[in-house]
């Protein structure tokens, strides 16, 4: 007796659904936070959002464009940098911390029909390179004194409370809307434009993908995403060194969140951004020994677990809180014709 299977291709399951209404619910408790909770909380609670914002940027950019960069950090060094020239020349403090991280993506629209021509190894190094000459250009400028740095002064102006308040909402609404940018994205002709690129660039190309477009709109929302965590690194620590902000552990946080959450997986790098605020809030007081621990791990996830830990769970059980991706679910099984059995329903 032969049978037929019935499937439905859908985007939201319930589960989905009821994770989605969890987050607003979330959410909406962490806008009140500054209402709710001590100044220790507010701040730890700003600097997880700054490393959500790192990991989500990075996934995007490496887990599903396929771009593997090690030298985001010369964006989150702009955006600082910026935001510290912006302010200099007179423009408040909080528009000149947005303004800092849009002109860093301004001149990221350049700098991608140079980087965005190199592939794989070449593309890593490069921006690595670019990291490094972002750098070397800023501490040139008498403004920064060099490697000695500058402090953003006018922050000094503004009530610490409310400094802190306002740099926990701010942060707050960047998480927010750039994670649902990347969130829309991922859903949309763009997100399997990317992963095509990223499973086979020229196949992609050869079937009408525009290659060049979409990995460009994926670099670009990158260097926001990671000028404006800079920026917001700024406010909350309001001194500027050269060497610290372009510092390539930046970039190395980001790969470790990204491959212990889950590379490719928009859950994934939301849950790494979680597991490394934890691990530094327990561990970051150890010295080199926390950093010696952070390679480890990175190394074992990536021998051991390389889908991560978000990604074995979605491999192994189909679960996804946030799908970006379609599924496959089957309804019912038919029989064959003449049988005279009944349809079952799933």
């Amino acid at each position: 007796m032969s049978t037929r299977r019935a499937f439905v291709v859908e985007r939201w399951t319930r589960l989905s659904a009821g994770s989605t209404i969890a987050v607003a619910v979330v959410l909406a408790i962490l806008a009140l936070a500054p209402l709710l909770f001590d100044a220790n909380v507010v701040d730890s609670l700003t600097t997880l959002f700054i490393y959500l914002i790192l990991s989500v940027m990075w996934n995007a950019l490496a887990g599903y464009a396929g771009l593997v960069s090690v030298g985001q950090q010369a964006f989150f060094g702009l955006g600082a940098y910026f935001a510290i020239q912006l302010s200099y020349y007179g423009v408040g403090v909080y528009p000149a911390l947005l303004l800092g991280a849009v002109i860093t993506a301004v001149l990221s629209l350049p700098l991608s029909l140079l980087m965005l021509r190199l592939r794989g190894g070449e593309f890593a190094i490069g921006m690595w390179v670019v990291a490094e000459l972002a750098r070397l250009i800023v501490v040139l400028d008498p403004v920064i004194n060099g490697e000695t740095g500058v402090s953003m002064i006018a922050l000094n102006a503004i009530n610490p409370e409310s400094r802190r308040d306002y740099n926990y909402w701010m942060a707050l609404v960047a998480m927010v809307v750039l994670l649902a940018a990347v969130f829309a994205l991922l859903r949309g002709r763009l997100g399997a434009s990317v992963q095509a690129i990223r499973d086979d660039e020229d196949a992609a190309e050869s079937v009408g993908v525009r290659v060049l477009a979409g990995k460009r709109t994926i670099f670009v929302l990158a260097a926001f995403g990671c000028a404006l965590a800079g920026s917001l690194w700024l406010a909350t620590s309001i001194s500027f060194q050269p060497r610290q902000y372009f510092g390539i552990q930046w970039t190395a946080y980001m790969i470790f969140m990204v491959l212990v959450g889950g590379l490719g997986t928009f859950e994934g790098a939301i849950l790494g951004g979680v597991i490394f605020f934890l691990i530094e809030y327990l561990f970051g007081q150890t010295g080199v020994w926390y950093l010696v621990g952070l390679g480890a791990a990175g190394i074992v996830f990536a021998l051991f677990l390389p889908r991560g830990i978000w990604g074995t769970i979605e491999d192994r059980f189909s679960i996804r809180l946030l799908p970006v991706g379609y599924s496959l679910r089957m309804l019912r099984s038919d029989p064959g014709p003449g049988s005279g059995a009944k349809t079952p329903q799933d």
